[in-house]
Order: C-alpha cells, then sequence, then structure tokens
C-alpha cells in the first residue's frame, strides 16, 4: 500500500484529510496495529472534527480485521481516552484527532495498556513498515464491536483529585474553542458550586470562531476581552481535543503552561510532600524554585510525553508539566490531562484566599519571550553559531542547545517536522529579556 509518510509524527499520526490521511490509511494502521501489538481489546474514541466519524470506522474495521474486540466510546477528549485505557483494562487505545491543528487535518493518537504512548522509533515505525508492505492477513475471526459513554466515569475520575468541599464560588469564563471541552466541561460544573460562562461550547470540526490552539496569543484574545467584561474571576482555554489547558488571571494576563506548572505542583506537594516533580527545560526557573520551596524533588527533562511518561514512571514522579499547556498525573496512569490540572488550580485559588494574579505573583519574577520560530537552512551550523556568541555562558544539550548567560538564558530547539528553529528566553527584568531577545534573534535569522 502506497501511504505518504510524512502522517507519521514523533508523538502520532498527523496529516490532510482525505489527501494524507484517509479511511483506507486509518483501516490498514488499526489492522497493522491489532497484528504487531498482539491486541486483544480496544478501546477507540473521536473528536468532532468533520472527518473523525468516517476515520474512526475505518480504524474501527482496521482493528476488528485483526481479530480484536473494540468498545467504541464515541465523542470524548483524548485524556478521556487515555483514562478509559487505563481504567478499564484495554491493551490498546486509540483517539481519532488532530488536537489543535486546522479544520483540513486529522490524526491518530495510540497507546498501549495503562495508557503508554506508542514510540515514534519501535512502534511506529514497525506499523508503517507493516502497511507498506502490504502483508495484513485478517485473522480467522473479527472482533466484536460494542459502544459505551463513559463520561460520567471520566469526570468523577477528575474530581476524586480535589476536596470539592473546599472549592469556592468563583465565576469563571471557559473558551472550549468548539472543541471537545464544550462537553466536558459542562458536566464537571455540574459538581462544582462556581458560576461556568461559556464560549464556543458548540462542537464544531470548522472552528468558526477561532482555531482551537490556545498557544497562539489571537486564539485567546475573545477569552480575555470576556473575562474583563464578564468581571469573572479567571479563565481557561482548552484545545480541540481538550487535552491541554491554559489560564487567564483576572485581569485578563494570559499564565504560560509552566505557571501552571508551578501551581499544580504546589498544590499537590501540600498533600504528597517529598514527591518528585518532573518540568520540561523550556519551562521557567520559577518551577524548579516552587516544587523545592514546596519540598519536592525537581527533575528536568526533554520535551515531548514519549519523554517524561517514562520519566515519571522511573521516579514515580507525582506531576510533570510542560510550557505547552501538557501536565501529566501519577495517579492518571501517567497520562496528561488538561480538566485535571483545570480543578487542580481550582483547588489552590480556593485554599489561597488570592487572586490568580497575586497568586501567580508570589513565585513568578521573570519576564518570558514566548516561543519564536525563525526558519533556519543549516540547523546544526547555527546551533554550533549561538554557542560561539556566548563563550562565557553555561551551555546543555539536552534538548537543542540551552544557553543561560546570568541574567537570562534560553534554549534553541528543532522543530521536528519543519526546518525551523524554536526560542524560547527568559530574563530577570524585561528589558534584558527584550534586548537579549533581539539579540539571539539576530543570530538565528543572520
Amino acid at each position: 500500500m502506497i501511504i505518504d509518510e510524512g502522517i507519521f509524527k514523533a508523538y502520532d499520526i498527523r496529516g490532510i484529510y482525505p489527501e494524507q490521511v484517509n479511511e483506507p490509511v486509518f483501516l490498514a494502521v488499526g489492522q497493522a496495529a491489532t497484528q504487531l501489538l498482539g491486541v486483544k481489546k480496544a478501546v477507540v474514541g473521536r473528536d468532532m472534527r468533520i472527518s473523525s466519524e468516517k476515520l474512526a470506522a475505518a480504524f474501527v474495521e482496521g482493528i476488528r480485521r485483526g481479530g480484536a474486540d473494540v468498545t467504541d466510546v464515541g465523542l470524548v477528549s483524548t485524556d478521556a481516552l487515555y483514562y478509559a485505557v487505563g481504567k478499564y483494562g484495554f491493551d490498546f487505545g486509540g483517539m481519532i484527532t488532530a488536537s489543535h491543528n486546522p479544520p483540513q487535518y486529522n490524526g491518530l493518537k495510540m497507546c498501549r495498556s495503562e495508557a503508554v504512548p506508542l514510540s515514534a522509533e519501535k512502534e511506529m515505525a514497525k506499523i508503517k513498515d507493516l502497511i507498506k508492505s502490504g502483508d495484513l492477513p485478517q485473522a480467522a475471526k473479527r472482533g466484536g464491536y460494542v459502544t459505551r459513554d463513559i463520561t460520567d466515569d471520566f469526570i468523577n475520575h477528575v474530581l476524586s483529585f480535589v476536596d470539592l468541599s473546599v472549592i469556592k464560588p468563583f465565576k469563571v469564563v471557559i473558551d472550549a474553542g468548539n472543541g471537545m471541552a464544550g462537553v466536558l466541561v459542562t458536566r464537571l460544573f455540574e459538581h462544582l458550586p462556581c458560576r461556568l460562562i461559556p464560549m464556543y461550547f458548540e462542537l464544531d470540526g470548522t472552528f468558526p470562531n477561532h482555531p482551537a490552539s490556545p498557544i497562539e496569543p489571537e486564539n485567546i484574545a475573545d477569552l480575555r476581552n470576556r473575562v474583563l467584561a464578564e468581571k469573572a474571576d479567571f479563565g481557561a482555554a482548552f484545545d480541540g481535543d481538550a487535552d491541554r489547558m491554559f489560564l487567564v488571571d483576572e485581569n485578563a494576563r494570559p499564565l504560560g503552561g509552566d505557571m501552571v506548572t508551578a501551581m499544580v505542583a504546589r498544590s499537590l506537594l501540600e498533600k504528597h510532600p517529598n514527591a518528585t516533580v518532573i518540568y520540561n527545560l523550556i519551562c521557567s526557573k520559577a518551577v524548579p524554585t516552587v516544587i523545592e520551596k514546596a519540598g519536592g524533588k525537581a527533575i528536568r527533562t526533554r520535551v515531548g510525553h514519549a519523554v517524561i511518561k517514562p520519566i515519571m514512571k522511573e521516579h514515580n514522579a507525582i506531576f510533570g508539566g510542560e510550557h505547552s499547556g501538557h501536565f501529566y498525573f501519577r495517579d492518571n496512569w501517567y497520562a496528561d490531562s488538561g480538566l485535571i490540572a483545570f480543578v487542580v488550580c481550582l483547588e489552590l485559588l480556593s485554599k489561597s484566599g488570592r487572586r490568580l494574579s497575586e497568586l501567580v505573583a508570589s513565585f513568578d519574577t521573570y519576564y518570558r519571550s514566548g516561543e519564536i520560530n525563525s526558519k533556519v537552512n543549516d540547523i546544526p551550523a547555527k546551533l554550533k553559531q549561538l554557542v560561539a556568541a556566548f563563550p562565557q555562558a553555561r551551555v546543555d544539550y539536552l534538548d537543542g542547545v540551552t544557553i543561560d548567560a546570568g541574567s537570562f538564558w534560553f534554549n534553541v530547539r528543532p522543530s521536528n517536522t519543519e526546518p525551523l528553529l524554536r526560542l524560547n528566553l527568559e530574563a530577570e527584568t524585561a528589558e534584558i529579556m527584550r534586548n537579549a531577545t533581539d539579540k539571539v534573534l539576530a543570530l538565528i535569522r543572520s
């Protein structure tokens, strides 16, 4: 079978429908994964994209041709799918979604038992090679098929992370971006004393209001305006498949995923003293400081769930967080969940007695550039040039290059899929941040 090998990304399958990802491809992926992994019981979910229902049906058919039984959980978030794999003991799970990508995209996130993601170098590569070989024999007995509604179970699981009795009646604006959060957040707030002000909760895979990618500042402009207009206590935005979450304080100031990481870590360490917390190297220096002041052990890692989840297991870490809005929990099979992170922050804010801006100001004293992308032809040569430009700085190569010049530090790392370098810089003052960012960008783009 001829397939576009570019759809196999570092962590998932993703491409444009129907040119790159389509029903024959997803049928073949389902059949190949079932055969290679020895799948017996699989669970499949999907998001609200226009092509998701058709792709899910093809994927399910491929798994059944491979001989495995399928439980279809329908329209769910990615974190709910991970929950289903862990909670009900499935040995394989697949979520049809392209997350935050534009409407013409779709994709597939897959995991093994205990919600362990498939490895790009191992399982994903073998699935690709098997499909290309065309050797996809059907099992002697076709697998069965049932449907199941997991929403109530998942919401109860999310709520088990907090003490509902301490939650205060906050006014909260939430932007679901016409994604899966529109379903789950409504059900969640039925159990909370808070007032929900919903934005774009209608499931719509065309994303008529804005792209479901809240990490981009322009996509949370409506949320920020609504928080001010409603005089809300804070706001939150979720991406298309609702596994990532971003906060906006009462002044409409966006919080990075690293600030949420610090908040969640502080809250969980109150309940689990001396526990280990994982954070990726793009996060602010404030994050390890908060973890250590709260009595925890901080471990710095490369970016990406395929890296973070195994390290969390190795160290029995209670929590892991990324600047990109992914938050991982040991008691959630080490899988990420934006909804769990949201309720943990809600509990911390309730117990603190402070506004969100005040809570963050208590530990965040730095200024950040945000992620800035630049097209670069010769990435290895450019990284060497950057290191040479800061001869007195401390340098490490954990993920790309991190250069610490004292009053500021920055990381530059290549994109997995494009000829881009991604710059993240943090400094002690706003002026140092602006000047250093200009200097580093000039070097990158020269």
